[in-house]
Protein backbone atom coordinates (compact mmCIF):
# COMPACT_ATOMS: atom_id res chain seq x y z
CA UNK A 1 0.00 0.00 0.00
CA UNK A 2 1.48 3.17 -1.13
CA UNK A 3 1.16 6.32 1.17
CA UNK A 4 1.02 9.71 -0.40
CA UNK A 5 4.19 11.56 0.28
CA UNK A 6 2.38 14.98 0.62
CA UNK A 7 0.09 13.62 3.33
CA UNK A 8 3.04 12.45 5.39
CA UNK A 9 4.78 15.76 5.12
CA UNK A 10 1.68 17.65 6.23
CA UNK A 11 1.24 15.30 9.18
CA UNK A 12 4.80 15.81 10.19
CA UNK A 13 4.49 19.58 10.19
CA UNK A 14 1.28 19.35 12.15
CA UNK A 15 2.83 17.20 14.86
CA UNK A 16 5.89 19.42 15.01
CA UNK A 17 3.70 22.50 15.36
CA UNK A 18 1.66 20.94 18.17
CA UNK A 19 4.80 19.88 19.97
CA UNK A 20 6.21 23.39 19.75
CA UNK A 21 2.98 24.91 21.08
CA UNK A 22 2.81 22.37 23.91
CA UNK A 23 6.43 23.04 24.92
CA UNK A 24 5.89 26.78 24.94
CA UNK A 25 2.74 26.47 27.08
CA UNK A 26 4.41 24.27 29.67
CA UNK A 27 7.29 26.72 29.91
CA UNK A 28 4.88 29.64 30.55
CA UNK A 29 2.99 27.70 33.25
CA UNK A 30 6.14 26.78 35.23
CA UNK A 31 7.20 29.47 37.82
CA UNK A 32 10.39 31.28 37.10
CA UNK A 33 13.41 30.32 39.11
CA UNK A 34 14.55 33.06 41.51
CA UNK A 35 17.07 35.36 40.01
CA UNK A 36 20.52 34.72 41.22
CA UNK A 37 21.97 37.91 42.85
CA UNK A 38 25.14 39.15 41.32
CA UNK A 39 28.26 38.23 43.18
CA UNK A 40 29.32 40.84 45.78
CA UNK A 41 32.38 42.74 44.83
CA UNK A 42 34.87 43.19 47.64
CA UNK A 43 35.60 46.87 46.86
CA UNK A 44 36.55 49.25 49.72
CA UNK A 45 33.95 52.01 50.21
CA UNK A 46 35.34 55.53 50.31
CA UNK A 47 33.10 58.34 51.68
CA UNK A 48 33.97 61.72 50.36
CA UNK A 49 33.36 64.55 52.89
CA UNK A 50 31.77 67.72 51.53
CA UNK A 51 34.14 70.64 51.12
CA UNK A 52 34.20 72.92 54.18
CA UNK A 53 32.16 76.08 53.93
CA UNK A 54 34.02 79.30 53.71
CA UNK A 55 33.81 81.02 57.04
CA UNK A 56 34.31 84.71 57.66
CA UNK A 57 37.22 85.36 59.94
CA UNK A 58 37.00 88.27 62.34
CA UNK A 59 39.69 89.67 64.60
CA UNK A 60 39.22 88.68 68.20
CA UNK A 61 39.20 91.63 70.51
CA UNK A 62 40.59 91.33 73.96
CA UNK A 63 37.83 91.58 76.51
CA UNK A 64 38.37 94.49 78.80
CA UNK A 65 37.34 94.39 82.38
CA UNK A 66 34.13 96.29 82.96
CA UNK A 67 33.97 98.59 85.97
CA UNK A 68 31.90 97.24 88.78
CA UNK A 69 28.66 99.19 89.46
CA UNK A 70 28.79 101.46 92.48
CA UNK A 71 27.47 99.92 95.61
CA UNK A 72 24.85 102.05 97.25
CA UNK A 73 25.22 102.38 100.95
CA UNK A 74 22.20 101.04 102.74
CA UNK A 75 21.26 101.09 106.34
CA UNK A 76 21.84 97.55 107.56
CA UNK A 77 20.07 97.87 110.84
CA UNK A 78 17.95 100.34 112.70
CA UNK A 79 20.75 100.78 115.23
CA UNK A 80 22.81 102.83 112.74
CA UNK A 81 22.90 106.51 113.66
CA UNK A 82 20.93 108.80 111.28
CA UNK A 83 22.74 111.40 109.21
CA UNK A 84 23.18 114.80 110.80
CA UNK A 85 24.75 118.18 110.05
CA UNK A 86 25.86 120.72 112.60
CA UNK A 87 24.46 124.23 112.45
CA UNK A 88 26.57 126.69 110.44
CA UNK A 89 28.52 129.38 112.21
CA UNK A 90 26.75 132.74 112.54
CA UNK A 91 28.02 135.70 110.50
CA UNK A 92 30.95 137.46 112.10
CA UNK A 93 30.92 141.12 113.17
CA UNK A 94 32.99 141.99 110.09
CA UNK A 95 30.50 140.27 107.79
CA UNK A 96 27.62 142.18 109.43
CA UNK A 97 29.49 145.46 109.03
CA UNK A 98 29.92 144.76 105.29
CA UNK A 99 26.29 143.71 104.92
CA UNK A 100 25.05 146.92 106.58
CA UNK A 101 26.50 149.00 103.72
CA UNK A 102 25.61 146.77 100.77
CA UNK A 103 22.55 148.24 99.02
CA UNK A 104 22.66 146.36 95.71
CA UNK A 105 19.97 143.80 94.79
CA UNK A 106 17.68 144.67 97.69
CA UNK A 107 20.50 144.48 100.26
CA UNK A 108 21.54 141.00 99.22
CA UNK A 109 24.32 140.56 101.81
CA UNK A 110 22.06 141.67 104.66
CA UNK A 111 19.33 139.21 103.64
CA UNK A 112 21.80 136.33 103.39
CA UNK A 113 23.40 137.11 106.75
CA UNK A 114 20.00 137.33 108.41
CA UNK A 115 18.99 133.86 107.16
CA UNK A 116 22.37 132.42 108.22
CA UNK A 117 21.95 133.93 111.69
CA UNK A 118 18.56 132.23 112.05
CA UNK A 119 19.84 128.88 110.82
CA UNK A 120 22.86 128.93 113.15
CA UNK A 121 20.55 129.31 116.14
CA UNK A 122 18.30 126.36 115.16
CA UNK A 123 20.89 123.71 116.06
CA UNK A 124 21.97 120.56 114.24
CA UNK A 125 19.72 119.04 111.58
CA UNK A 126 19.11 115.31 111.98
CA UNK A 127 17.75 112.93 109.38
CA UNK A 128 14.16 112.02 110.12
CA UNK A 129 10.61 113.39 110.17
CA UNK A 130 11.71 116.75 111.63
CA UNK A 131 13.88 117.75 108.68
CA UNK A 132 12.47 120.08 106.06
CA UNK A 133 12.37 123.54 104.51
CA UNK A 134 10.36 126.63 105.47
CA UNK A 135 9.78 129.69 103.31
CA UNK A 136 9.06 133.00 105.05
CA UNK A 137 8.12 136.50 103.96
CA UNK A 138 10.09 138.79 106.23
CA UNK A 139 10.01 142.50 106.97
CA UNK A 140 12.95 144.04 108.82
CA UNK A 141 12.48 147.48 110.37
CA UNK A 142 15.05 150.17 109.59
CA UNK A 143 16.64 149.61 113.03
CA UNK A 144 17.28 145.92 112.23
CA UNK A 145 14.46 144.41 114.31
CA UNK A 146 11.91 141.94 112.99
CA UNK A 147 8.74 143.84 112.09
CA UNK A 148 6.63 141.21 110.32
CA UNK A 149 6.86 137.47 109.64
CA UNK A 150 4.64 135.26 107.48
CA UNK A 151 5.00 131.56 106.68
CA UNK A 152 4.41 130.95 102.98
CA UNK A 153 4.85 127.16 103.09
CA UNK A 154 6.58 124.56 105.19
CA UNK A 155 7.53 120.89 104.89
CA UNK A 156 8.32 120.42 108.57
CA UNK A 157 6.44 121.76 111.58
CA UNK A 158 9.53 121.26 113.72
CA UNK A 159 11.72 123.28 111.37
CA UNK A 160 9.19 126.13 111.36
CA UNK A 161 8.99 126.07 115.17
CA UNK A 162 12.78 126.19 115.59
CA UNK A 163 13.09 128.99 113.04
CA UNK A 164 10.47 131.14 114.74
CA UNK A 165 12.05 130.57 118.15
CA UNK A 166 15.44 131.58 116.76
CA UNK A 167 13.97 134.80 115.32
CA UNK A 168 12.60 135.72 118.71
CA UNK A 169 16.09 135.32 120.23
CA UNK A 170 17.99 137.20 117.54
CA UNK A 171 20.80 139.42 118.87
CA UNK A 172 20.75 143.15 118.04
CA UNK A 173 21.43 143.58 114.35
CA UNK A 174 22.76 146.62 112.47
CA UNK A 175 20.29 148.95 110.71
CA UNK A 176 19.22 148.13 107.19
CA UNK A 177 21.63 149.34 104.47
CA UNK A 178 19.34 151.99 102.93
CA UNK A 179 17.62 153.07 106.16
CA UNK A 180 14.27 151.75 104.93
CA UNK A 181 12.20 148.66 105.78
CA UNK A 182 13.71 145.58 104.16
CA UNK A 183 11.08 143.20 102.73
CA UNK A 184 12.09 139.87 101.19
CA UNK A 185 11.33 136.15 101.00
CA UNK A 186 13.78 133.50 102.13
CA UNK A 187 14.07 129.74 102.59
CA UNK A 188 15.34 128.26 105.84
CA UNK A 189 16.65 124.74 105.16
CA UNK A 190 16.78 122.39 108.16
CA UNK A 191 18.23 119.29 106.50
CA UNK A 192 21.37 117.18 107.09
CA UNK A 193 22.55 117.54 103.48
CA UNK A 194 21.94 121.23 102.76
CA UNK A 195 24.16 123.96 104.18
CA UNK A 196 22.68 126.78 102.11
CA UNK A 197 23.92 128.56 99.01
CA UNK A 198 26.23 131.54 99.47
CA UNK A 199 25.27 134.42 97.16
CA UNK A 200 27.12 135.40 94.00
CA UNK A 201 27.99 139.11 93.72
CA UNK A 202 29.67 139.35 90.30
CA UNK A 203 26.45 140.42 88.48
CA UNK A 204 25.03 142.76 91.12
CA UNK A 205 25.97 145.93 89.20
CA UNK A 206 23.85 144.86 86.24
CA UNK A 207 20.15 145.85 86.17
CA UNK A 208 17.58 143.14 86.73
CA UNK A 209 15.72 141.92 83.65
CA UNK A 210 12.14 143.21 83.37
CA UNK A 211 9.60 141.12 85.22
CA UNK A 212 6.63 139.88 83.23
CA UNK A 213 3.25 141.06 84.48
CA UNK A 214 0.03 139.89 82.90
CA UNK A 215 -1.82 143.01 81.67
CA UNK A 216 -5.14 141.14 81.71
CA UNK A 217 -5.02 140.02 85.34
CA UNK A 218 -7.60 141.53 87.69
CA UNK A 219 -7.56 141.66 91.45
CA UNK A 220 -11.35 142.01 91.65
CA UNK A 221 -11.23 145.58 92.90
CA UNK A 222 -9.58 147.73 90.26
CA UNK A 223 -11.78 149.52 87.73
CA UNK A 224 -11.74 148.49 84.11
CA UNK A 225 -11.21 144.81 84.81
CA UNK A 226 -7.42 144.98 84.98
CA UNK A 227 -5.28 145.25 88.06
CA UNK A 228 -2.62 147.93 88.07
CA UNK A 229 0.42 146.28 89.55
CA UNK A 230 2.57 148.47 91.73
CA UNK A 231 5.95 149.16 90.16
CA UNK A 232 8.90 147.52 91.89
CA UNK A 233 10.83 149.72 94.30
CA UNK A 234 13.51 151.63 92.44
CA UNK A 235 17.04 150.99 93.63
CA UNK A 236 19.81 153.51 93.59
CA UNK A 237 21.73 153.35 90.32
CA UNK A 238 25.16 151.81 90.86
CA UNK A 239 28.15 154.06 90.52
CA UNK A 240 30.40 153.80 87.44
CA UNK A 241 33.06 152.03 89.48
CA UNK A 242 30.54 149.65 91.08
CA UNK A 243 32.19 146.47 89.82
CA UNK A 244 35.53 147.50 91.29
CA UNK A 245 33.97 147.49 94.77
CA UNK A 246 32.07 144.21 94.50
CA UNK A 247 33.02 141.59 97.08
CA UNK A 248 35.05 138.64 95.88
CA UNK A 249 33.01 135.49 95.31
CA UNK A 250 34.24 132.56 97.39
CA UNK A 251 35.05 129.14 95.94
CA UNK A 252 32.16 127.65 97.92
CA UNK A 253 29.76 130.21 96.46
CA UNK A 254 30.87 129.52 92.89
CA UNK A 255 30.59 125.75 93.38
CA UNK A 256 27.13 126.09 94.92
CA UNK A 257 26.00 128.31 92.04
CA UNK A 258 27.20 125.76 89.47
CA UNK A 259 25.40 122.97 91.32
CA UNK A 260 22.21 125.02 91.40
CA UNK A 261 22.40 125.67 87.65
CA UNK A 262 22.89 121.96 86.95
CA UNK A 263 19.84 121.07 89.02
CA UNK A 264 17.72 123.63 87.21
CA UNK A 265 18.90 123.02 83.64
CA UNK A 266 20.43 119.54 83.77
CA UNK A 267 17.13 117.78 83.03
CA UNK A 268 16.63 119.87 79.85
CA UNK A 269 19.52 118.33 77.91
CA UNK A 270 18.72 117.19 74.41
CA UNK A 271 18.48 113.45 73.99
CA UNK A 272 21.30 111.94 71.88
CA UNK A 273 20.35 111.26 68.28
Amino acid sequence: MRVNRGILLALFFTLALHGLVLTFGIHQLRPDAPATPPPALDVPLTILAPPPEKQETRPIKAKTAEPAPPVMATRESSSQAPASMAAPAPPSAEEWAQAATYTLKNSKRYRYNWAQQVRSMMGAAVEGPDQGVVRFRVEIAPNGQLAKLETLWSTSAKAEQLAREAMQRMPPLPPTPNGKPLIFETNISFQPFDAGWPPIYKDDCRPDPPTFRNPFSWDGQSAGGTAQAAPPPAEDAPSPDCEAHLPQDSVEAIGADVERQLKVWGSNKLAPK
